[in-house]
C-alpha cells in the first residue's frame, strides 16, 4: 500500500482549514445547440487559394470563392476541363460570361466560345464581343451564300490526317452511323487524289465529292475491282458530302477559308444562332469548328486557352464527335487548353447514343458547377458526378445564382457576384424583364465603358 506523502497531506488539510473543500462543485447549466455552438470557434472548409479569378462567395463561410484551373492545374486539379450544369434560368449563362470577362484581364488568356443561343437576331455572346472590339464570327447558310464566313475542311492549316478524320466524322454524323471498310476506302482514295492533284489553290468539298463520284482507275486497280464497284462504295458518302456542298448547308464549308479571321484576338466568338439548333447540321458544324480550331488555333506559345461550348450536348452526345473532342482536350492539356462544356441537364448525354464517349468527357472535366435542378435529376447527376448526399439535397433548393461547386473532390455552395459593369453586359432574359427602350439604353450605357479598368477596381483578384 503506497504511503501518503506527509506534506502533501499537511497541506491539503490546511487548504481544506481556510477555504472549505478543495474543489468546488458546479450544478450543471442547460443550454440548446443554438446558444452551445458560440463556444466553438468558426470553421469552414478549405478553399482553392487567392489567385485567379474571383466567382463569388461562399455561402455557409461568407469567405470569397477565387476558381482558376491553370493556377490549380497539377496537385490540386488533375485536368483543367469544366462542366457546367443546370436547368435555364438560373444563371449559367451570366457564369460564363462573368468568368471569361475576368480572364480576358491576364494578358497570357485566349478565349474561344460557340456561341448556339439566340437573341435579337444576333448570338448571346454579341453584345459582349461588341464591347471589347471584336467582330463574331456568325455562320449562316443564308449569308454564306453572299460572301459570308466559310471554313474549309479541307484547310491546308489542318493536317491531311485531321483532315481525312474530319471528312469521315461529318459523314458519320449525318449517317447516324460508322463508315464501313468500303465506304472509307474510297473516301480515303478521292482524298488522296484531290490533295496530290489540286497543288494551285486550296482543294475544297467539291472536288471530293466530285472524285467520289467519278473515281480513278488506279482505285480500283489497287484493290483489283472493278471502277463501278468503287463508284458504289462511295456514292453514299457523296450524297452525304452534297449536303454541304449543295444542299441545305450550302455556302459555310464548300470553298477556301475565309481571310481575315483573327485567331490572336483575346475573345473568338463563333457565332451559331442562325443554326437549327434541333438538326444534324449543329453536331456536324461543331465538329468542323472543333478541328479546324485544333489546327489552327491550339499551339505550343505558352498562352492559357479557354474553349467553351454553349449546347455542348450536341458534341457529347455523338460518338463521332466525341471522340474527336476527347482527343482535343487530351492533346489541348498538354498546351494549356482549358474545356468548358455547359450542358442543361446530364440526362442529355449520359443516357444517349455516346455513353460511353461522353462518360469519358465526364470524367476528364474535373471541376463541375450544378445550379438549380429538379430533386430526380438532382439525384441523377449526383449519383454519375459522385456528389456528396447533402449536396445532392440542396440542389433543387438553390436559387438563382446559387450553385453547388465540386473541385476535385473539395466541394462549397458559392454565390456568383456580379459587378454593376458587367450586368447590363451579361444578362440574357432582357426580352423577358425590359422594353426595348430600356434594354437599348442599357447597352449605350455599357459599350463605352472600359472593362479592363472596371473589372480591376471592381471584380478581379
Amino acid at each position: 500500500m503506497a504511503m501518503l506523502d506527509p506534506l502533501a497531506a499537511l497541506t491539503d488539510a490546511f487548504t481544506s482549514f481556510l477555504f472549505g473543500k478543495v474543489e468546488s462543485t458546479r450544478l450543471p447549466v442547460r443550454t440548446s445547440t443554438g446558444q452551445a455552438q458560440a463556444v466553438y470557434l468558426p470553421t469552414a472548409a478549405p478553399g482553392l487559394g487567392d489567385s485567379g479569378v474571383i466567382i463569388g462567395r461562399e455561402v455557409y463561410s461568407g469567405k470569397g470563392y477565387i476558381y482558376d484551373p491553370f493556377q490549380l492545374y497539377g496537385q490540386q486539379l488533375p485536368a483543367p476541363h469544366w462542366l457546367v450544369l443546370g436547368e435555364s434560368g438560373n444563371g449559367k449563362s451570366a457564369l460564363e460570361k462573368t468568368y471569361v470577362l475576368r480572364q480576358l484581364r491576364f494578358r497570357d488568356r485566349q478565349v474561344v466560345v460557340l456561341d448556339a443561343q439566340g437573341e435579337d437576331g444576333a448570338g448571346e455572346w454579341n453584345l459582349i464581343a461588341k464591347a471589347l472590339g471584336i467582330q463574331p464570327i456568325r455562320l449562316d447558310p443564308t449569308a454564306a451564300l453572299d460572301g459570308g464566313i466559310k471554313l474549309n475542311p479541307l484547310d491546308p492549316a489542318i493536317t491531311l490526317t485531321g483532315q481525312l478524320a474530319l471528312l469521315r466524322t461529318i459523314i458519320e454524323v449525318a449517317m447516324g452511323r460508322g463508315l464501313d471498310e468500303r465506304a472509307g476506302f474510297a473516301l480515303k482514295v478521292a482524298h488522296a487524289y484531290v490533295i496530290e492533284t489540286i497543288t494551285d489553290r486550296q482543294p475544297i468539298l467539291t472536288d471530293i465529292v466530285e472524285r467520289l463520284r467519278h473515281p480513278m482507275e488506279d482505285a480500283a486497280e489497287s484493290m483489283n475491282v472493278d471502277l463501278d464497284d468503287v463508284r458504289a462504295w462511295g456514292l453514299d458518302v457523296a450524297l452525304v458530302l452534297d449536303r454541304l456542298v449543295d444542299g441545305d448547308l450550302r455556302g459555310m464549308f464548300d470553298g477556301p477559308t475565309t481571310v481575315g479571321i483573327d485567331l490572336d484576338a483575346p475573345l473568338i466568338v463563333f457565332d451559331l444562332s442562325h443554326i437549327d439548333r434541333n438538326s444534324i447540321a449543329m453536331p456536324i458544324l461543331m465538329a468542323i469548328v472543333g478541328v479546324w480550331l485544333e489546327h489552327t488555333w491550339i499551339r505550343p506559345d505558352r498562352k492559357k486557352r479557354i474553349f467553351l461550348v454553349e449546347e455542348a450536348w450536341h458534341i457529347i452526345n455523338s460518338p463521332f464527335v466525341a471522340q474527336l473532342f476527347q482527343r482535343l482536350l487530351k492533346f489541348g492539356r498538354r498546351l494549356g487548353l482549358s474545356f468548358v462544356a455547359v450542358v442543361h441537364h446530364l440526362s442529355d448525354v449520359v443516357d444517349g447514343a455516346a455513353a460511353k464517349e461522353a462518360a469519358a468527357i465526364l470524367k476528364m472535366a474535373s471541376t463541375r458547377t450544378i445550379y438549380a435542378q429538379k430533386a430526380d435529376e438532382a439525384r441523377a447527376t449526383g449519383r454519375v458526378l459522385g456528389l456528396p448526399r447533402w449536396a445532392v439535397e440542396i440542389i433543387p433548393t438553390l436559387t438563382p445564382g446559387i450553385a453547388v461547386w465540386d473541385v476535385n473532390g473539395n466541394v462549397q455552395v458559392v454565390k456568383h457576384l456580379i459587378t454593376e459593369t458587367e450586368r447590363p453586359l451579361v444578362y440574357t432574359d432582357r426580352a423577358m424583364t425590359q422594353s426595348s427602350a430600356e434594354a437599348d439604353a442599357e447597352r449605350d450605357e455599357a459599350l463605352p465603358v472600359s472593362l479592363d479598368k472596371q473589372l480591376a477596381d471592381d471584380a478581379v483578384a
